[in-house]
């Protein structure tokens, strides 16, 4: 009995600390298609991408599976162009938890409108980074390796550098895709062009903005608000300059889209003086969405 017992600490054990690193949640919208015969077809597909997602090994770490990364997968169907062939888009979004709150801080959140896919219900979803088999498979892990890279870069500088590297593998095992989304002439802002400039050594210093703002200001406003707000700031500083010398770049697009209504309910509660860099900051570096930021220098309802 106490054999059993003991086995079966190990395996509990186990299955806690040497749990996969993504906590994905996928949604299949085909709505755009007519007919009732999808819905079996995208509810199969959902399920399979859930397990090759949540039960892969992606890196060589050990994560608990409080650990796992929290993430989005939203795939909108948009056309069928053949009996087994779809075209869609796709949005991956991805946060990771700030120490002491229950907080969780967005990463990503990127759309993707190219995004075509062969798939034939219960096919096994075959995946080798360096052999290029499917583009579902090729693109659902291109992200996955996105979405890890960019979780680590705000745990330690340019930390993600192997899992964009990965992802960059993906990219030239692609190059001979007829699908779009992998080469360097079709888009400015496309795969191919995201993890170049995450890898480019140009931008290192954007991919070090990731880490301060996280690392030296989120986890930091639990126990030290004002120094992490500050912290916040110097990192919003930092981009600013980046920006001076690289404007409208893909990265710095990527950053505000999944950090800009954070940034507003960080400072809508900042000094007045505090308020106003942050503002001036925040309208140069995205003037696409300047007026939203107005709301940072809005007096807080007090109730």
């Amino acid at each position: 009995m106490k054999k059993i017992i003991l086995l079966l600490s190990v395996l509990f054990v186990s299955l806690s600390v040497f749990s996969q690193e993504l906590d994905c949640r996928i949604q299949v919208n085909h709505s755009q298609l007519q007919g009732t015969t999808y819905e079996k077809l995208f509810q199969t597909l959902r399920q399979e991408l859930h397990e090759f997602i949540n039960n892969r090994n992606w890196t060589n770490h050990v994560y608990t599976r409080d650990e796992r990364i929290e993430c989005n997968i939203f795939i909108t169907i948009e056309d069928q162009i053949a009996s087994d062939e779809f075209k869609a888009k796709i949005q991956v979004s991805s946060s990771r938890p700030v120490y002491g709150v229950s907080y969780l801080s967005p990463l990503l959140n990127h759309m993707d409108n190219n995004f075509q896919f062969k798939y034939v219900e219960f096919e096994p979803l075959d995946f080798n980074e360096n052999t290029f088999t499917s583009n579902l498979t090729s693109v659902i892990a291109y992200y996955c390796y996105i979405i890890i890279g960019m979780d680590y870069d705000t745990f330690g500088s340019s930390a993600g550098t192997p899992y964009f590297q990965k992802a960059e593998k993906i990219v030239q095992s692609s190059q001979a895709a007829q699908e779009k989304g992998w080469k360097a002439y079709e888009d400015l802002k496309n795969r191919y062009w995201l993890v170049e400039n995450l890898l480019n050594s140009q931008y290192s210093s954007m991919r070090d903005f990731m880490y301060t703002y996280h690392r030296l200001g989120m986890d930091k406003m639990a126990d030290k608000p004002t120094e992490g707000r500050a912290n916040v700031e110097q990192a919003l500083e930092d981009l600013k300059n980046i920006h001076r010398r690289k404007p409208g770049s893909f990265l710095m697009t990527l950053y505000t889209t999944a950090k800009g209504d954070e940034i507003i309910n960080i400072f809508s509660e900042g000094f007045p003086d505090e308020k106003a860099r942050v503002y001036n900051i925040m309208k140069e570096v995205d003037p696409a969405n300047s007026s939203k930021y107005e709301k940072i220098m809005k007096e807080p309802i007090i109730e």
